[in-house]
């Protein structure tokens, strides 16, 4: 059985199981009403009163956790993935850039960093253009199109990308991971069907920024093959065998009113 598979099934037994729960609460609580008022003295009946009272605030908090700790941990996770998915994007951004002056990824962040600090871009201008040339064939002289490409100046990186912010000198670090984590991040050149193609690849698993939350949640999190969801136990961008920079969240991720 797949962890999806056991997942739903754990899923089903737990709504089984809180279900039973409500029901033998219910059931409990006539019976002792009953027996309380009917066979009891008449001075044991307020500590069972207060006994009961207190048995039933415990077994309300723990059906409330139950319903609550799922809500709680998706409105944290989806916090925590947002600021690891800006992130991310940052790293990409950098990357492509890093591509179009270097024709290659970075291999590390101090590499990365250091370009995006000196780093620049050259600004050039397409034109169409023609001439005249004899041809020895015809012996004519016949219009030659062609392209001329005229360099503009230079752009720094730094401003193109980040302007004023100073965060990408700390891309590296993951948000919200206890340990100062960082981003995994790796960059190659692959051949695809006889063409070298430069590749990079950057990830952090999903159990490093939910450190903290319920491991049941967790493995649920871990075990997710959805449109709508991050699936797998990483967040990540880009491949080392394809030729990709897309990241693996969803769209909703994406949104300016996320």
């Amino acid at each position: 059985m797949s962890v999806t598979a056991k997942l739903i099934q754990k899923d089903s037994i737990s709504m089984l199981n809180l279900i039973i729960i409500v029901l033998v609460i219910c059931l409990l609580t006539l019976g002792l009403v009953f027996l309380i008022d009917r066979f009891l003295p008449q001075k044991i009946k307020p500590v069972l009163v207060i006994l009961f009272g207190l048995l039933s605030i415990f077994l309300g908090y723990q059906i409330y956790q139950s319903i609550n700790a799922p809500i709680e941990f998706n409105k944290i996770r989806k916090e925590r993935f947002t600021q690891v998915i800006a992130k991310l994007k940052d790293i990409r951004d950098s990357q492509e850039a890093y591509r179009t002056v270097n024709g290659k990824f970075a291999k590390d962040f101090n590499s990365l960093i250091q370009f995006i600090d000196t780093g620049s871009y050259t600004i050039t201008q397409q034109r169409d253009s023609s001439f005249m040339r004899f041809d020895k064939t015809y012996q004519i002289e016949l219009q030659k199109d062609t392209v001329i490409i005229d360099t503009l100046g230079l752009v720094k990186v730094k401003d193109s990308l980040f302007k004023d912010d100073l965060s990408y000198k700390t891309m590296m670090n993951v948000p919200y991971a206890q340990g100062g984590e960082k981003f995994e991040m790796k960059a190659d050149i692959i051949d695809k069907q006889g063409f070298k193609a430069p590749v990079f690849e950057a990830k952090v698993k999903k159990n490093i920024i939910l450190y903290d939350q319920p491991e049941d949640l967790l493995a649920r999190e871990n075990a997710h093959k959805s449109v709508e969801e991050v699936n797998g136990t990483e967040i990540k961008v880009g491949s080392l065998t394809d030729v990709s920079s897309n990241g693996n969240w969803p769209p909703i991720y994406d949104r300016k009113d996320k």
